[in-house]
């Protein structure tokens, strides 16, 4: 790939897709679809997230078809409309969201 893109735009949505759906889970729900911001939307209140990580799922959003499938776009593979820091950006969201379910699952630090 070009040094302007790393191509980690779909596994960035799919990792925040699926920290979200383990919080789901864990909560006593079932989690359905991939877009990210529906799945954010659907957090119990007891979980419900900041502005800021909404924001970050409907960033995510974008990449969800365009990036992951070859036809995704009319030319090219997928990765090569995507810059550096977008993908930079992709991964930052995708790290918001993971540690914001992280701080929610039941575990070790996770609050009770």
């Amino acid at each position: 790939m070009p040094a302007t893109s790393n191509g980690r735009h779909s596994p960035a949505q799919q990792s925040a897709e699926k920290a979200l759906k383990a919080l789901i889970m864990a909560e006593g729900g079932e989690p359905w679809g991939h877009l990210v911001t529906a799945l954010v939307e659907s957090l119990p209140a007891t979980r419900s997230a900041p502005p800021d990580v909404l924001d970050a799922a409907r960033r995510l959003d974008k990449h969800d078809i365009p990036a992951r499938y070859p036809n995704g776009f009319a030319d090219g593979y997928p990765g090569k409309p995507y810059t550096r820091g977008e993908s930079e950006q992709a991964i930052a969201d995708a790290t918001h969201i993971t540690e914001f379910c992280g701080r929610h699952l039941p575990g070790e630090g996770a609050p009770r």
